[in-house]
């Protein structure tokens, strides 16, 4: 897990007993950006023509282009941009008929050289006490094919965009000057087949150590419970690097830090000789009684401090956050937590969102999953790449189970680099149960490659973490699941499961994919030409399809104890595959929630069978204008034992709701009301009423916050509901808004679920305190991000024919 910086900015020795510390600075702020070129280098800024280019000398005095300090920017025709990371620069960029299906229409790629080509340039400076420091630069991720400088020396080259780099720059900086670091990101290539954005797309840190210090992801802290959890052994591994020029001698202390903050176990290991430029791997282990375990329900999660101490001297401190659990797949029992047996009840999920695309602020990294959560989700597969850091926290926090997904499947050493990097970096998240390797490789799936392949990755993934088990997904072929920990099989229609189960009766399981009823969020009628569509699940000729239905899935793996739990696709709609659809529609609909969280129809079956909370939900909405005197199909997702229904105030029946089911009347829609009426051992427990409204005439506005951090980057997300003038949710309402923000905030993106919405998400300029967005069937979302200062924020919307409203926030 990320380490957490408990003694930031001692600038001085703080007694006899610390020495200057480790500071771990984000370095996200300041920077600049500007488009390159992919096949033109006149248009690059001339990066590589030099006489003596980049790769040729360390740092020629000659080169003039966006690395050194020397650039010239009125040189180039070319727009500089001021921009704050995380970054996607695709956001902005137009759609296409013409462009990437795969990726949402957007002008990226191969076709677009003028467009897939970004340069970043940031100037700093340094203290001239930090000489003699180490000092390093780590991105969390950059898409893609990243090179860095820093002041002209050329640091390295990342391909994938979903690997973290870490570079020493010690040598390299100006200690009484400027400093420039410059990145050349190249999206001209595709690693995935759904949207993927482009640029500095997660965090920037700085770090400045003692040369003697904690090895980037350099812990490896695991747990084993004794029988009847009553007691935690903990082992602590360590790398420790030595990046000075002259022999060191160090000793660790770790200390167990319990939720509360109390120190609850350490260990002293004895002293270590380095030399220099060398790292060393130590071992010690603690063990802790009555622990507080980690589980879902209560993500409870320690810390172990380390300290460094050189000559008697703290010279540095790292922080690892874990959790204390136990973690087991069975083959009959499926999978078990803690000695209790847990369905998992998942989804897979992409990392973009409306309004920012793949540089998702962590605070809405959170909201995604709470707004899962309520759903009754408990599981996580990050499909199909390395998860964002925060990501992998804020799963850890909320008690979010996950399966984190390697993006390259094969065992060349570049295959085995990005695994290793993927493992060692998030090996210590208790929310990680399982690493997959690879996912629907169809040329490897089905013959003898795949089960080689699938075999010594199996290998990699025990040598770099013995302590979890890995998985690989097959959309059919059986030859990649049979040498993995534990299958994972992606749609029931795609695998003979119990015929598996008969074969390989010791074979450990779970759905890493299911259908999930893809469909557009009240849309209830064919529009395929706007690229909407109705939920496949509902309709009659489609019940075997292979996008349907979701609760095949819930009854099949719900039935089957053998079976770990599902993780359907997806729980958000995402930009790209608008699979079955085409142009304009750019983004999927398989979503249980739409691009922006809200819920579609079918979150409510799952609410209903995932949640213990009394659950009702009827649809379609009754705002069905030319259509009446057609017959409806009116559908109730509950789990109330019975449900009754009234159409314009006259029952049509009163049904017994089957177990992990729904149920269905027939109808014709007159304007009026639908009104549901559920019962529990034959009391009423629940009503749900439906209306036709009038025309939508007031806004409504709920804030997922009332108050956020003052620190420039926090994000509360504001969800806009238009009403009639009773206060009725008007669902077919789509009109154009006007955004205002008075106070320290600005208006960071906006969205509305729509998976053909083509206008602009996000204003060009970061600052911005007014800009536009039209609402989908009655609902818009807008992230409201705080600035620098703190006090009062007003976020005020105005439309056509809709009284005002405003909402307030505090940033503190």
């Amino acid at each position: 897990m990320r380490y957490k910086l408990f003694a930031l900015l001692f600038a001085t020795a703080f007694s006899g007993l610390y020495a200057q510390t480790r500071e771990h600075i984000l370095f996200d702020d300041n920077w600049e950006f500007a488009f390159g070129n992919a096949s033109d280098p006149a248009k690059d800024f001339g990066c590589g023509t030099e006489y003596f280019n980049y790769l040729t000398k360390a740092a020629s005095q000659h080169n003039e282009g966006p690395y050194s300090l020397a650039f010239n920017k009125s040189k180039w025709d070319a727009e500089w941009k001021s921009v704050t990371l995380p970054h996607d620069w695709v956001v902005d960029l137009p759609f296409a008929n013409e462009a990437s299906h795969s990726h949402g229409y957007k002008t990226v790629g191969y076709k677009y050289p003028e467009t897939s080509v970004g340069w970043y340039r940031k100037t700093f400076k340094m203290s001239p006490e930090d000489k003699g420091r180490h000092i390093s630069l780590q991105f969390d991720g950059i898409f893609r094919d990243a090179r860095i400088w820093v002041n002209g020396f050329y640091l390295g080259n990342e391909p994938s965009g979903y690997i973290p780099q870490v570079y020493d720059i010690s040598e390299y900086l100006n200690y009484d000057g400027d400093n420039v670091v410059a990145v050349r990101a190249d999206a001209t290539l595709e690693e995935g087949w759904f949207y993927e954005g482009a640029g500095i797309y997660r965090h920037v840190w700085l770090d400045k150590t003692d040369p003697v210090h904690v090895a980037p992801f350099g812990t490896f802290v695991s747990s084993t419970l004794t029988p009847d959890m009553s007691a935690a052994r903990i082992d602590i591994e360590c790398k420790v690097d030595n990046k000075g020029v002259t022999p060191a001698s160090y000793s660790l202390l770790h200390k167990v830090v319990s939720p509360s903050g109390e120190t609850v176990a350490e260990v002293a290991l004895p002293e270590c000789a380095l030399l220099p430029k060398e790292g060393r791997v130590t071992s010690g282990s603690v063990t802790v009684t009555n622990p507080e375990l980690w589980d879902t329900e209560n993500p409870r999660l320690y810390k172990v401090n380390t300290s460094v101490i050189v000559g008697g001297r703290t010279v540095d401190e790292y922080s690892t956050a874990i959790g204390l659990r136990d973690v087991k797949f069975d083959a009959d029992s499926g999978f078990v937590l803690n000695g209790r047996r847990v369905k998992l009840k998942g989804v897979n999920m992409h990392q973009d969102h409306p309004g920012v695309g793949a540089a998702i602020p962590d605070a809405l990294q959170a909201f995604r999953l709470r707004e899962l959560k309520k759903m009754g989700v408990n599981a996580y597969r990050a499909s199909h790449n390395p998860m964002t850091p925060e990501m992998l926290d804020a799963c850890d926090s909320l008690g979010i189970l996950v399966i984190e997904e390697n993006r390259l499947m094969g065992v060349n050493d570049e295959h085995i680099r990005q695994l290793r990097a993927m493992i060692e970096r998030d090996r210590n998240h208790p929310s990680i149960i399982l690493w997959s390797v690879g996912n629907e490789e169809w040329g490897i799936e089905w013959n003898e490659k795949g089960n080689l392949i699938a075999e010594a990755m199996r290998e990699y993934c025990h040598r770099i973490d013995p302590t979890r088990m890995m998985s690989a997904a097959t959309s059919g072929g059986p030859n990649v699941v049979v040498p993995v920990d534990v299958a994972g099989y992606n749609y029931i229609m795609q695998n003979p499961m119990e015929e598996h189960r008969l074969n390989y009766p010791d074979r450990k399981a779970v759905g890493s994919e299911e259908t999930s009823g893809c469909g557009t969020r009240g849309i209830y009628y064919p529009a395929h030409d706007r690229g909407h569509m109705v939920a496949l699940n509902r309709g009659k000729d489609h019940r075997d399809s292979t996008y349907n239905v979701i609760e095949r899935g819930w009854k099949f793996y719900d039935e089957r104890p053998w079976l770990g739990g599902v993780f359907y696709w997806t729980g958000f709609d995402y930009r790209g595959e608008p699979n079955p659809m085409k142009f304009p529609a750019t983004g999927s609909q398989f979503g249980i929630l739409d691009y922006c969280g809200f819920p579609k129809d079918e979150a409510y079956y799952l609410k209903s069978w995932w949640t213990d909370e009394p659950t009702l939900h009827i649809f379609p909405h009754w705002n069905l204008a030319g259509h009446e005197g057609e017959d409806v199909s009116v559908w109730a997702y509950s789990n109330a034992d019975e449900v009754e229904l009234f159409v314009n105030g006259k029952s049509v029946g009163r049904k017994v709701m089957p177990k992990n089911g729904h149920l269905e009347w027939q109808t014709v829609y007159r304007p009026g009301s639908l009104k549901a009426v559920g019962y529990k051992n034959g009391r009423k427990i629940l009503t749900k009423t439906v209306e036709t409204t009038g025309k939508a005439e007031k806004l409504q506005l709920e804030c997922d916050r009332n108050a956020i951090a003052s620190d420039n980057r926090d994000v509360a997300v504001v969800t806009v509901r238009l009403v009639d003038r009773k206060g009725r949710f008007v669902p077919d309402a789509n009109v154009g808004l006007s955004i205002s923000v008075d106070g320290p905030a600005r208006i960071l993106g906006v969205g509305n679920g729509d998976p053909a919405y083509q206008a602009s998400e996000r204003p060009s300029e970061r600052g911005a305190r007014s800009y536009e967005v039209s609402t989908f069937n009655g609902l818009a979302q807008i992230l409201l991000q705080s600035g620098g200062g703190k006090g009062p924020v007003t976020l005020t919307i105005s439309g056509d024919g809709l009284m005002p409203s405003d909402i307030s926030v505090k940033c503190e």
